[in-house]
Parts: structure tokens; C-alpha cells; sequence
């Protein structure tokens, strides 16, 4: 929340909307319908919601632009859900951050480079001949490793992880622990132990990827790992060896892709999906949370379950398993009738 806030026709300029009452009206946050006061603007995505409204005490209510009468000014727009996420955008307060330059407690190798208008936090390691591009901004305790680059506009917030000759692009956000470029996981069993078998690859992020807390993306054992323009992790996902996805991909928490398989454009995987090793998902494949894929998918496909199949597959088969009570209880009538027929029978 912003100290003095913004007015109605502040923030429909930034939500790309149209005001309905009074444009100075001064608003300091957002709320939900049912918590918002007199200084918090509230939103509604549908008629469906309506009802909500007239017990509401917000301030101003921002609305899809068809909408009818509200009981308190509003804003109209065309998305109201893009339209919240951009005045709670313009609500936010400034995220702290170091200033431009390089903290004393810092270490940075003399042949590493860095850009115009780069913040070096508290404790933060550079390793030889890295590049950080323009700009960017690492929180306290960051390591980039040798040889390693980032582009510009990046933020990389405490204990972010990046290791030897990995690369980033431009405006990449890596929450806090997030660990990019460590080995992926190959041994081989010899028969007396597991010999680990060397991982002599990188990892490419392009641009635009965010990748929440905690969550691993690992070194190719030859070659590369590479994360798609736009794609979003959420936090604990594992994202293995030599792995591949496409641009705008979404990944929830808890999700796992084993090593060597290739996402699609737009691929979306719920929460705690497991992805085998060298599967392909086709784009737009969407994956429900907790199911388990093991063979490639074609585009545009919804998958659930264990193993992963056709959604509408999969709905009807919880619907026949929801009337095994039922069923049971038929089969036992019928053997009864059965058997007492076939006692009147010897009779």
C-alpha cells in the first residue's frame, strides 16, 4: 500500500479502464469484496459475484465493462483480472533493494564484468569472468559462478544459486534458493557401487522466466537444459538433466520433469506432476495435479491420473469406481438369489 495512494483515474489509467463517479476519489490498497474498507478499491470478474457487492464497504469496485449499476464508484474494463494484477502493480509499495554498485562484504573475481547500474548485495560471491548484465540486482548471499552470464533487468533474491557457465537473459527473477545449474542426477551401478557419471553441461534460461523459492534446474550431463521465454516455475519444482521446455510454460509446485524430456509451447503441468524421463508433451498440453505422465503426449491434450490418461477418459472411470459400493452390493444380492435358486434346484 502506497502512503497517500492513488485516485480512480490513476489507477484506471493503469488497469486500461474507463471510471464510473468520481475520478479523484483516493484509494490506498485492494481487497477482497467482503474485507475491502472505504480506502480499498475491490473487484468483481463476473455477473455471478454480483450478489456480494451491496454488502461490501470498498471504496470503488472495478468491473468488467458490460457490467451494470454499483453501489460505489467503479472502474470498467475489459479484464478485470488483468486489471486488478496492474493496480495492485501500481498499490505496491517499493521492494527494498541494494543500491546500484557492489556492497564492501561482497566478493567479486577482478576479471568478472558488470554492467551499467548493477546492485550487489551484502555477502553475495562473483566468480572469475562472469557477466551481469545491465542493471540487474542480486539480493544478499547470491553465488554466480565462473564464467557464468546474466542479462539485463534480472533480480536474484537471497540465495539464489547460479553455477559455472550457466546463462540467463534478460529480466529472469530467481526467488529466494533457487539453485540453477547444479548436477544432474546419473550414476551407474557397477555392481559393487554407483559411479557417478560426470555432468558437463549448462543451463540456458531465456528471457522473461521467473522461477520460484527452492526449486532446481540442473546441469545437462552434455549439452544443455534449457527453460522457454516466459516460462513459470512455482516454488519445489525439479526440473532434471538435459530437459527442454518451450516458451510460457507453466510448472506448479512440487512438480518434477525427469531427465531428457521436451515440453511444448504452453505446456502446464498442476501441482506435483511427475513427468518421466524422454517424454515429449506436445503444446498446450495440460496436465491435472498429482497425475503421472509416462509416454509421450500429443498437443493440446488435458491428461490425468496414475498413469496419465485422457481427462474425460479418467472423469468416467472416478464416476464407475464412485458406484463400486453400489455394484458390490448388487453382486451379493445376486448371489444370493443365485444360490438360493440352485438350493430349491437339488431340492
Amino acid at each position: 500500500m502506497t502512503s497517500r495512494g492513488l485516485t480512480l483515474a490513476e489507477l484506471a489509467k493503469a488497469a486500461g479502464g474507463v471510471v464510473r463517479g468520481p475520478a479523484t476519489l483516493r484509494i490506498r490498497g485492494v481487497a477482497s469484496v467482503d474485507e475491502a474498507g472505504p480506502q480499498d478499491i475491490t473487484w468483481i470478474s463476473h455477473e455471478r459475484y454480483a450478489a456480494r457487492l451491496p454488502s461490501s464497504r470498498a471504496g470503488a469496485v472495478l468491473l468488467p465493462a458490460d457490467f451494470g449499476g454499483s453501489p460505489m464508484p467503479a472502474i470498467l474494463c475489459h479484464d478485470p483480472n488483468l486489471g486488478i494484477a496492474r493496480i495492485l502493480a501500481a498499490l505496491a509499495p517499493p521492494v527494498p533493494q541494494p543500491p546500484p554498485g557492489v556492497h564492501p562484504s561482497a566478493v567479486v573475481d577482478p576479471s568478472a564484468v558488470l554492467g551499467e547500474g548493477v546492485a550487489v548485495g551484502p555477502l553475495c560471491v562473483i566468480g572469475p569472468d562472469a557477466r551481469i548484465g545491465p542493471r540487474t540486482v542480486l539480493q544478499a548471499q547470491v553465488f554466480v559462478g565462473a564464467g557464468t552470464e546474466l542479462g539485463a533487468d534480472c533480480h536474484l533474491w537471497p540465495g539464489a544459486v547460479i553455477r559455472e557457465h550457466c546463462r540467463l537473459g534478460e529480466r529472469v527473477v530467481l526467488h529466494p534458493n533457487v539453485v540453477i545449474g547444479s548436477d544432474g542426477f546419473g550414476y551407474h551401478f557397477t555392481g559393487t557401487h554407483h559411479q557417478k557419471i560426470p555432468q558437463t553441461g549448462i543451463v540456458v534460461v531465456e528471457d522473461d522466466v521467473e522461477i520460484g523459492a527452492c526449486s532446481c534446474v540442473d546441469r545437462a550431463k552434455f549439452g544443455e537444459t534449457r527453460i522457454g521465454r516466459g516460462t513459470k516455475i512455482d516454488n519445489l519444482v525439479q526440473v532434471a538433466h538435459n530437459v527442454r521446455t518451450g516458451a510460457h510454460c507453466i510448472l506448479v509446485a512440487q512438480a518434477g520433469i525427469a531427465g531428457s524430456s521436451v515440453l511444448g509451447q504452453g505446456v502446464v503441468l498442476g501441482g506435483k506432476v511427475g513427468v518421466r524421463d524422454h517424454v515429449v508433451l506436445g503444446d498446450g498440453v495440460q496436465a491435472a495435479a498429482c497425475c503421472c505422465i509416462s509416454k509421450d503426449v500429443s498437443g493440446g491434450a488435458r491428461v490425468n491420473g496414475i498413469p496419465a490418461v485422457d481427462n474425460r477418459q479418467y472423469l468416467r472411470e472416478q464416476a464407475e469406481v464412485r458406484r463400486l459400493p453400489e455394484w458390490s452390493r448388487l453382486l451379493k444380492d445376486l448371489l444370493r438369489r443365485v444360490e438360493r435358486l440352485e438350493t430349491s434346484a437339488d431340492d
